[in-house]
């Protein structure tokens, strides 16, 4: 197999790219990293020594790719399918990008503030940075809300990486800081879910599920 996929199943920046990959049935050989595990975790630093997943090892072309959106694009690049996830036009890749970064810097990261904050110890809980995750996920949801009103997807009618950038945190971001009072955004988290590809990584992450700290 050309393409090796290290990741692991609960990650949102995994389901991103896997989501990628699955709505052009790219082939992969998806590499399960276990951070907890010795063996594991010195086999991927071997290939990535910053110990950070996704990364997308392309044999073929013995290229190392690491990060969710760089890893997209190389894709689209290398491995295009049926669906374009970066728009040919310019202006239109820049709109996707520029979506892409506000998910993933204003939904993932704080998302994953809250969630993991839960996995600290006693005595060891950030409560100042959960309360600042949690007032920056709200006025994200408010500014997402308003731009959902005429829009099926992340910017327009066409399902982009901007999407697949969308879909993870948007899912575990109910359970962080949930979508009440914002039923636009609510409804593009059920359409991204019923996705087909994002249903797949679903599907493939619930026997994990049981693992992420719900409150």
């Amino acid at each position: 197999m050309s393409l090796l996929l290290y990741m692991h199943p609960l990650s949102s920046f995994c389901h991103k790219v896997l989501i990628a990959l699955y709505e052009n049935d790219t082939p992969f050989e998806p590499r399960v990293v276990r951070l907890d595990d010795e063996a594991s975790r010195e086999d991927f630093r071997k290939v990535w020594p910053i110990l950070r997943f996704p990364v997308l090892r392309d044999e073929a072309r013995d290229r190392t790719v690491p990060e969710s959106s760089i890893i997209i694009e190389y894709l689209a690049q290398h491995y295009p399918g049926r669906t374009a996830l970066l728009p040919a036009d310019p202006q239109a890749a820049l709109a996707v990008r520029e979506r892409d970064r506000f998910f993933d810097l204003y939904l993932h990261v704080p998302t994953q503030k809250i969630i993991t904050d839960r996995l600290r110890p006693e005595g060891g809980h950030d409560v100042i940075g959960v309360a600042q995750a949690r007032e920056q996920l709200r006025t994200a949801y408010a500014l997402l809300e308003q731009d959902m009103h005429e829009r099926t997807w992340a910017v327009g009618d066409t399902f982009t990486m901007a999407d697949c950038a969308a879909a993870p945190p948007l899912f575990y971001a109910d359970w962080a800081e949930p979508l009440d009072g914002f039923p636009q955004l609510a409804a593009y988290r059920q359409r991204l879910m019923a996705r087909p590809s994002f249903a797949r990584a679903l599907r493939e992450a619930e026997p994990y599920l049981q693992y992420v700290p719900k409150a």
